[in-house]
């Protein structure tokens, strides 16, 4: 049976294919980001109050003073309790847009492939025959198309229904208020991932929403609680964070006489702002608005700093890219860090159309910030623990089938990697290593991996290709100005051996290489570098 103008409908499905085709996004990230951006204000009132009631307290005494004192307490508290809230709509609605995203990601792709089998797909998303090019169209190309079509409304239909259901369960528990958990519930100081989600899944959202606004410290920190509660929990720390970074500094400004106490102020002065510099840029990078949303999972000003945060949600993702930067990382780094996550994320989109990823910037280690540091394992082998807990906890709050996990390591950030793999064993799919000085193994069986799931690439013209280890070094010295050298490259049985062990990217290592072109140490993210391609296709399992 074949086309002519007859036009197979593709069902009735719970979105229309025309409102799918007109769906803009945008608009909710918009629609969110407006939600989140009223956080701002509703602090300041409630600080505003806080201001006033110590305004109050040395002048009025009595029983009216005290009541006065309690009423604008509850008036304050009730400010900030909406903070949290204010958080949770804007992630429902960027993942709300994050999965229409998809859904027309695939809706394109499927309609794209029944127009190059010859079928064309109208505005109602009728299935028709190309006069032109008859097709059966009670063919396997016709129902592959139907199949298609109905799986990408399925899934644009299946967000709305949820965002909805979120919505409106945040709106009845505004109203109804969230119920504080005594300290006997909560989970002992010990307890893994694992035993932390299923704490957190035994509590009622009311209990939650308490613990998000009341025990934020706590909350944020825990692998094993989902992103989104830490994302709301961490979010209201570097408010708080900032403001205290910010008196501390003003208790700073007045300077003493000349002498060692000086000497103090100024240093504690220059690291605080180095810290306020590092929480800006990474509040700047959160209220960034568009596509993908960023997850805040973890952050601490002290000392370098450190940061954990996430491009879209890693709980929804089916591929989850887990990314640990390398020697000079910091804080104020996170910013730029993210950009290569982010970059990873768009070439997966290009390859990918209509699978859903997320990427992870782990920089929750003192990485090291000059090279006598670098020449040590101690910080690789002491980030081991936190990362493996990391990834367990990932695997602990994912929703749905479990995600593809891959783990990523640039230069110092691949033997942090491989340590953890090696001591602890990472809750991954894959590792990935480039740019690497070696991951602290000589053979890839040695990481605890599935066979064929670890990846490594280094440039021609990375410099890392010539850190060796110390007695290497001074042997090759020794015989570059003899007959010998010229020869050292292809003879010598060592010639694999960087620094901290076996270069795995080459094919003695026993893992698997992607290439890179020549684009330096730091180039494997740039858009023209094959490398690029090679961890995002890794990342997404082909």
């Amino acid at each position: 049976m074949t086309g002519g103008g007859r036009s197979l409908p593709t069902a009735d499905p719970p979105v229309g294919y025309a409102q799918l085709w007109r769906a803009d996004p945008g608009a909710w990230l918009t629609a969110g980001a407006a939600w989140r951006g009223l956080a701002g204000p509703v602090r300041r009132r409630a600080d505003g109050l806080g201001a006033h009631a110590d305004v109050l307290r040395p002048g009025w005494s009595g029983t009216a003073s005290t009541a006065a004192r309690r009423r604008i307490g509850e008036l304050r508290s009730t400010l900030t309790d909406v903070l949290p809230a204010l958080f949770e709509v804007d992630q429902a609605l960027a993942e709300f847009a994050a999965r229409v995203n998809v859904a027309k990601a695939r809706l394109g792709a499927e309609v794209a492939r029944a127009e190059t089998g010859g079928l064309a797909v109208d505005r109602t998303g009728a299935i028709r025959a190309d006069p032109a090019r008859p097709v059966d169209l009670a063919g396997p190309a016709v129902v592959r198309a139907q199949a298609g079509i109905r799986g990408a409304l399925a899934l644009a239909g299946a967000a709305d229904r949820e965002v909805a259901d979120r919505l409106g369960a945040l709106a009845t528990a505004a109203v109804t208020g969230w119920v504080s958990v005594p300290p006997a519930r909560r989970p002992g100081p010990g307890a893994g991932p694992a035993e932390v989600s299923r704490w957190w899944a035994g509590l009622s959202p009311a209990e939650r929403r308490w613990l998000v606004g009341h025990e934020p410290g706590r909350t944020g920190r825990l692998d094993g609680v989902p992103a989104g509660a830490r994302d709301q929990a961490n979010r209201l720390l570097l408010a708080d964070r900032r403001e205290e970074l910010l008196a501390h500094r003003l208790a700073l400004l007045r300077p003493l006489p000349a002498g060692p106490l000086e000497v103090t102020r100024r240093a504690r002065l220059a690291g605080v702002d180095a810290a306020l510099r590092g929480l800006d840029g990474l509040g700047e990078r959160l209220a960034t608005p568009g596509a993908p949303r960023a997850y805040l999972l973890g952050f601490d000003s002290a000392g370098d700093g450190r940061a954990v945060v996430a491009l879209g949600n890693p709980d929804r993702a089916g591929a989850v890219l887990t990314y640990v930067p390398g020697m000079t990382a910091d804080l104020a780094d996170a910013p730029a860090e993210l950009g290569r996550a982010a970059r990873v994320l768009e070439r997966c989109a290009a390859i990918g159309p209509g699978e859903e990823t997320a990427a992870v910037l782990w920089l929750d280690y003192d990485a090291p910030d000059f090279l006598p540091e670098a020449s040590s394992a101690r910080q690789a082998e002491a980030a081991g623990p936190a990362l493996h807990r990391f990834q367990e906890g990932l695997r602990a709050t994912h929703e749905g089938p479990p995600a593809r996990q891959t783990v990523l390591g640039h230069s110092y950030g691949s033997l942090v990697v491989g340590a953890a793999a090696r001591d602890h064993g990472l809750g991954a799919d894959a590792l990935v290593f480039v740019g690497s000085p070696g991951v602290g193994v000589d053979h890839a069986s040695e990481l605890r991996m599935p066979a064929g799931q670890v990846w490594a690439s280094t440039a021609p013209d990375d410099v890392i290709r010539l850190v060796r280890e110390p007695d290497e070094l001074a042997r090759r010295a020794v015989l570059a100005g003899t007959p010998l050298g010229p020869a050292l490259a292809v003879l010598d049985p060592h010639a694999e051996r960087l620094w901290f062990g076996a270069d795995p990217s080459t094919p003695g290592f026993g893992g698997r290489r992607f290439p890179s072109a020549r684009h330096g140490h730091t180039g494997y993210w740039d858009s023209d570098n094959p490398a690029l391609d090679g961890m995002a296709r890794i990342v997404l399992g082909r």
